[in-house]
C-alpha cells in the first residue's frame, strides 16, 4: 500500500542517494565495457561455440610474413590462409553468429530497468498555490516465464545459423587454399610458357636469318623470306603475350596471399610427384563422400534447420505469454513528502488482433523454409557435378601429361631433322617453319598438361571437401620440369633475335 511520511531529513536526500547509486553503477558499466570486451567477457559463454581462426596449413598459428624470399607451395598456401581477407571475414561472421546465440539465450533472464524524472509543478488549486519540485525514481523487473516455445525456437534458429557460419568458414578456407594452389602453379606455368615462346622466337629468328642469307646469294625466293619474317613476327607476338600473362599471374598470386598486386614474391621451383592413377576410384563413392564432407552442403542443411525453427518462432509470436513483473517507485517533493509503493505479480499478454501480421509472418517463414530446401537440393546436385567434373578433368590431365611429353619429344626431333635438312639444302623453308610451329605448340601443350594435373589434384580434393595440408605433404618424386618462377621484373627484350627486314 502506498504511504506518505513526514521526516526531518531534507526531501532531496533519497533522490540524491538514488541518483548517486544509479550513476555509480552506470559509470562502472560504461567503464567496464571496453575492458570486458578486451578480457573476453562472455557470460553465456558463446565464444567456445565458434571455430578457431584461420591457421597455417600445418595447423600452427599464423605468423607475420617473413622477409622477402622465394616462396614454396606450402608458403603460398600458408600466406593465403593467414592473410587473405576472405578468411578473416568468414571467422568474423562466425563470431557474429555466436553473439546472436547469446542474444537468444538472454531471453531466459529477467530484464531490470531504472527510470528517473524531475519536474517543477505549479498547482492552481485553493489548497495549494506554492510551486514545488518533484522527483520520481522507479525500478521495474520483467521476467518471461512461458511463451509456448518462442524463445526455444529463436535459440535453435540462432544455433543453426552459427553452425552454418562455421561450415561456411571451413568452405572459405578450402576455397582460399585452392585459389593459392592454382595461383602458385599458374605463375609456374606462365613462366614455362614464356621460356617456350622465347625459345620459339629464337628459333624463328635463326630461320629468318637463314632465309635472308639464301635470298642475298640468290638461292632463296622472296616468298621464303616473307614467310620467315611472318613466322618470326608471330613468335614475337606470342612472347609478348606470354610476358603479359606472367605479370597478370603474379598479380593474381599477390592478391590471393593478401598483398597488393605489385608486391608479388618470387617463387621456389616446383617439386611434386610424377602423375599417377592412385586417385582413381568409383566416382559414385567419391560423390557420396563429398556429400558427407562438403562444408557448404552442411551449411545449407543448417540453414534449412534454422528456417524450420523460424516457423515455430513465428507461430509462437501469436500466442499468449506469461511474465513475472515487479516494480518499486519512489516520489519526493520539495514540500517534504515522500511516497513509496511497490508491486509484484504476474502478467498475461494475449495478442488479439495484429492486422494479420502474425499470419503473414508465419507464411513468410514457411516460404523461407521452401527457399532453403530448394537451395539445399541445388547444393546437393552441385556437389555431385563438382566431383564428377573434377574427377574427369584429373583423369584427362593424368593421361595428357605422358601424351604431351611424348608429343614434345617427337616435335623436338622433327624440328632438329627439319633444321638439318634445310641447312643441307634438301629441305624447304615451309617444312622447317611447320616443324618449328609444331614444336612451339607442343611446348605449350606440355606446360598446360602439367598445370592441369597439378591443379586438378587440389580441385578434386576441394570438390570432395577434404582439401587440407595433407595434399602438400606428398613426397616429391623429382623436381618438376618447370623452371623456377622469375621475380616480378620487366621482361628483358630478346635483342639477339632482332632481325632487320
Amino acid at each position: 500500500m502506498p504511504y506518505t511520511s513526514r521526516r526531518a531529513l531534507p526531501a532531496h536526500c533519497p533522490l540524491k542517494l538514488t541518483l548517486a547509486v544509479i550513476g555509480a553503477f552506470a559509470a562502472l558499466s560504461i567503464a567496464a565495457v571496453p575492458g570486458a570486451r578486451a578480457n573476453g567477457f562472455d557470460p553465456f559463454p558463446v565464444a567456445a561455440l565458434t571455430p578457431p581462426p584461420a591457421a597455417a596449413s600445418n595447423g600452427l598459428p599464423c605468423q607475420e610474413p617473413a622477409a622477402e624470399h622465394a616462396l614454396s607451395l606450402v608458403n603460398v598456401v600458408d600466406e593465403a590462409l593467414c592473410h587473405n581477407p576472405q578468411t578473416r571475414e568468414a571467422w568474423a561472421t562466425a563470431r557474429w553468429r555466436a553473439a546472436q546465440v547469446g542474444v537468444a539465450q538472454a531471453a531466459w533472464l529477467p530484464t531490470l530497468a531504472a527510470t528517473l524524472s524531475a519536474s517543477r509543478i505549479r498547482p492552481d488549486t485553493s489548497l495549494a498555490r506554492e510551486d514545488y519540485n518533484q522527483q520520481k525514481s522507479a525500478l521495474t523487473l520483467s521476467w518471461l516465464l512461458w511463451d509456448f516455445g518462442g524463445r526455444s525456437a529463436t535459440l535453435e534458429s540462432a544455433r543453426q545459423l552459427l553452425a552454418a557460419a562455421s561450415e561456411t568458414q571451413s568452405s572459405t578456407l578450402q576455397s582460399v587454399f585452392l585459389a593459392a594452389v592454382q595461383a602458385f602453379y599458374q605463375v609456374h606455368a606462365n613462366t614455362a610458357a614464356l621460356a617456350a615462346t622465347r625459345e620459339s622466337e629464337r628459333a624463328a629468328g635463326e630461320s629468318l636469318r637463314a632465309a635472308e642469307a639464301r635470298y642475298r646469294i640468290g638461292t632463296g625466293t622472296p616468298a621464303d623470306r616473307l614467310q620467315a619474317q611472318t613466322a618470326y613476327s608471330q613468335a614475337t607476338l606470342a612472347r609478348i603475350s606470354a610476358e603479359g600473362s606472367l605479370q597478370t599471374a603474379y598479380g593474381t598470386l599477390a592478391n590471393v596471399i593478401g598483398r597488393d598486386a605489385q608486391r608479388a614474391p618470387p617463387l621456389a621451383p616446383v617439386l611434386d610427384p610424377a602423375p599417377d592413377a592412385r586417385f582413381e576410384r568409383d566416382v559414385g563413392a567419391l560423390i557420396d563422400e563429398a556429400r558427407r564432407q562438403r562444408p557448404d552442403l552442411r551449411a545449407s542443411e543448417a540453414q534449412l534447420a534454422s528456417a524450420e525453427a523460424d516457423i515455430a518462432a513465428a507461430r509462437a509470436a501469436g500466442l499468449p505469454t506469461l511474465s513475472l513483473v515487479a516494480a518499486a517507485n519512489n516520489t519526493d517533493s520539495s514540500l517534504g513528502s515522500t511516497t513509496r509503493d511497490g508491486s509484484l505479480g504476474v502478467r498475461v499478454d494475449i495478442p488479439v488482433f495484429s492486422g494479420f501480421a502474425t499470419h503473414y509472418r508465419v507464411r513468410s517463414a514457411e516460404e523461407q523454409r521452401a527457399i532453403k530446401a530448394a537451395q539445399l537440393e541445388k547444393t546437393r546436385l552441385q556437389v555431385s557435378l563438382d566431383v564428377w567434373n573434377a574427377y574427369q578433368n584429373l583423369v584427362t590431365a593424368t593421361q595428357s601429361v605422358k601424351s604431351a611429353a611424348d608429343l614434345l619429344a617427337s616435335a623436338e626431333q622433327s624440328a632438329r631433322v627439319a633444321r638439318g635438312r634445310y641447312e643441307a639444302g634438301v629441305g624447304t623453308l615451309i617444312e622447317l617453319l611447320n616443324a618449328q610451329s609444331a614444336l612451339a605448340s607442343a611446348r605449350l601443350q606440355d606446360v598446360q598438361a602439367k598445370f592441369a594435373w597439378r591443379t586438378g589434384r587440389a580441385t578434386l580434393a576441394q570438390a570432395i571437401g577434404v582439401l587440407d595440408g595433407s595434399l602438400l605433404q606428398l613426397p616429391p618424386a623429382a623436381a618438376g620440369n618447370l623452371p623456377a618462377a622469375e621475380p616480378i621484373l620487366p621482361a628483358t627484350p630478346l635483342t639477339d633475335t632482332k632481325v632487320s627486314p
